[in-house]
């Protein structure tokens, strides 16, 4: 999805229901001012939240796992940004500790086995007044494709997604809420706000089906974190 179909990703990402219309507005309602603060992307993708960012007179530092959405962010904004492969597994070895005001993390975390390794390391770049924000899949949504059917325990869910038009076979790790606020705290931050998404009004117009269902059934869930004292 994000290697192979890397262009393809990025523009079907430009428009579709649950990236364009109900993820990406759900987690910048969150966001606070963004002028003059230092932001830090992670798994940035092909640059929608780059674009934002920039935009809004942030200063960006933008990582993804995968070079060819790291190449496609630096076609896309050049010198005004700088954005470089991690693998968040291990951790952000190249950001300074206390730099970034903002870490954004949007729809990422699912493709990590262990979170407490890069919530330890959000939680060192932090400003003390930073926040971190991330959005991930339900986890009551997840559940539906367990295939233990044991809610509590992690596990990796194969499935196929059609996201660019055509099916790829994707991977990723479902857990618990349990699991999710454990690997928060532990990590040294707590959760200063939680809200579970809402469609946007451009797909009330576009998608009336898909705005009806996404209206009254949760699909992402959505995280602010704060450095615990």
């Amino acid at each position: 999805m994000y290697t192979v179909h890397a262009e393809d990703y990025a523009r079907a990402i430009q428009k579709n229901i649950y990236n364009a219309l109900l993820e990406r507005p759900s987690m910048l309602s969150m966001l606070p001012e963004l002028g003059g603060k230092a932001v830090l992307d992670l798994g940035c993708g092909p640059g929608a939240y780059c674009k934002h960012f920039i935009e809004h007179g942030a200063t960006v530092r933008a990582t993804d796992i995968s070079a060819e959405m790291v190449q496609l962010v630096q076609q896309q904004f050049g010198d005004t940004l700088t954005a470089y492969q991690q693998d968040l597994n291990h951790g952000l070895p190249q950001e300074q500790n206390q730099s970034a005001d903002i870490v954004v993390c949007p729809l990422t975390i699912h493709y990590l086995e262990d979170l407490l390794p890069l919530f330890t390391e959000v939680r060192r770049v932090l400003k003390d007044n930073g926040s971190f924000f991330f959005s991930t899949h339900h986890p009551m949504v997840d559940f539906s494709a367990s295939p233990s059917g044991n809610y509590f325990k992690r596990e990796l869910v194969t499935e196929e997604w059609d996201t660019i038009g055509k099916p790829v076979t994707v991977q990723f790790y479902r857990r618990s809420l349990t699991e999710l606020f454990e690997s928060i705290q532990k990590a040294g931050l707590c959760v200063a706000n939680l809200e579970e998404g809402k469609p946007s009004e451009a797909m009330k117009e576009q998608h009336p089906e898909d705005y009806a269902y996404l209206s009254t059934h949760p699909n992402f869930i959505f995280f602010e974190c704060k450095k615990l004292d």
